[in-house]
């Protein structure tokens, strides 16, 4: 093989068949790699870099978020933990007042926070209801002076009646004592506070047979006069106001026997009636044994309006002047002449039969005499200055009497 042959193979030029007519030569191993490249580079289509910026921002959208759901929740627990333990809480008192038993945590609840005295009402009964072993239902009807202070549990357990503490007081009510005199008694002696007392004698209901439906009246000066059974008590100082009644009719339903009630249907009067003579019969007799005449005499003439439509006693017109209008104030619904058109009773009046309501609260004497008056045709009673009872059938007797014995009286 000579130097050329060998140039040209190493060259990779083919002599064979290479060459035309001119001699000029063709390369067959062209290489086609830079065409190629360029077609693959138009078909395939290049991915856009990220933005750096959009996963920024959601990183941030997303803390802010739940930083305002923490300030959220840490609120709300705030409030949650003051309903409970009245942290930040003020002094203000708020009257709540209810007239029948509630039953239920959750609805005492609700009343909690209609009177704004808490704000998460749906936790406070979550917590109140794990808690119902201290503070559950029933909650006593009455008349309640709650604040926000005394956490959610205090009012609760006030609202059951349970605010007294544990030291005690033993009264005496005597029989004839009113409400007015029964009122400051409790009062003096801190058993309860006054206005929450007279707004339960008033407006709280209670199921004792004795008052059950009785109303309110506007004839009437205090609603439960006549029902506060005399007699001696044990009370909490501190205690709530309906326990205190409660603990008067509920004496008064259980001494007042069926056997009352069955007589008094008999004679044809409502224990209500049989209430209000006993209460003058009360007020007008010296002592038990005088209390059978003067009911008589009660009787007679409630049998005979027509000849006797006044009862003739001056007892109903002084409980309004010396009872009544002493505990009237400026902002009393009505004035003491007010009521005396319904309680006026003698010879003047023209209240005809019974007034309107109890003048006192009788005893177990009175309301026996006021079923069991004694057997007497007189229509006319007085006593003389030591206190003796005088009766008599007709009126001219009723005035010899009085100038024997009582020529002071002024009839």
């Amino acid at each position: 093989m000579d130097n050329e042959e060998f140039k040209l193979k190493e060259s990779g030029i083919n002599p064979v068949d290479t060459a035309g007519s001119n001699n000029d030569v063709y390369f067959t191993n062209v290489d086609t790699t830079e065409n190629t490249s360029e077609s693959v580079a138009v078909a395939v289509k290049k991915t856009p870099p990220k933005r750096k910026g959009n996963g920024v921002a959601s990183t941030y959208v997303f803390f802010i978020v739940v930083i305002v759901l923490s300030m959220i929740i840490s609120v709300y627990a705030v409030f949650c933990m003051n309903d409970i333990l009245a942290i930040t809480k003020t002094n203000s008192v708020v009257t709540v007042s209810f007239t029948d038993s509630i039953e239920d945590i959750d609805t005492a609840i609700d009343l909690l926070a209609d009177n704004g005295l808490i704000k998460c009402k749906n936790f406070c009964k979550l917590f109140a209801n794990y808690r119902s072993r201290y503070v559950g239902a029933p909650y006593e009807p009455g008349v309640y002076y709650l604040s926000g202070k005394m956490g959610l549990e205090g009012m609760l357990q006030t609202m059951k009646g349970n605010s007294a503490t544990a030291e005690t007081v033993t009264l005496t009510f005597p029989e004839g004592y009113t409400v007015a005199e029964i009122v400051d008694k409790l009062v003096a002696n801190e058993v309860c506070d006054k206005a929450s007392l007279l707004s339960v004698i008033e407006t709280v209901e209670f199921t004792y047979s004795l008052v059950d439906g009785l109303k309110a009246d506007e004839k009437v000066p205090y609603r439960l006069e006549g029902y506060l059974f005399p007699d001696t008590y044990d009370f909490f100082i501190g205690e709530s106001s309906s326990s205190v009644v409660k603990k008067f009719l509920e004496n008064g339903d259980a001494r007042i026997t069926e056997e009352y009630r069955n007589k008094a249907e008999k004679l044809g009067y409502s224990m209500r009636d049989i209430i209000i003579i006993a209460s003058i019969i009360q007020k007008e007799a010296g002592d038990e044994e005088q209390m059978k005449a003067i009911s008589a005499v009660l009787h007679n003439r409630l049998s005979d309006k027509t000849n006797y439509p006044s009862i003739g006693c001056e007892s109903t017109s002084d409980y309004i002047k010396n009872k009544v209008a002493p505990s009237l104030s400026s902002t009393s619904a009505h004035t003491a002449d007010y009521y005396l058109n319904f309680y006026s009773t003698d010879s003047t009046s023209t209240v005809v039969g019974l007034p309107e309501g109890p003048i006192c609260n009788p005893g177990l004497a009175a309301i026996d005499a006021a079923l069991n008056p004694a057997d007497s045709e007189a229509y006319f009673f007085f006593h003389d200055s030591k206190g003796k009872l005088y009766t008599a059938k007709t009126y001219s007797e009723f005035k010899q009497k009085i100038q024997a014995y009582a020529p002071y009286l002024n009839y």
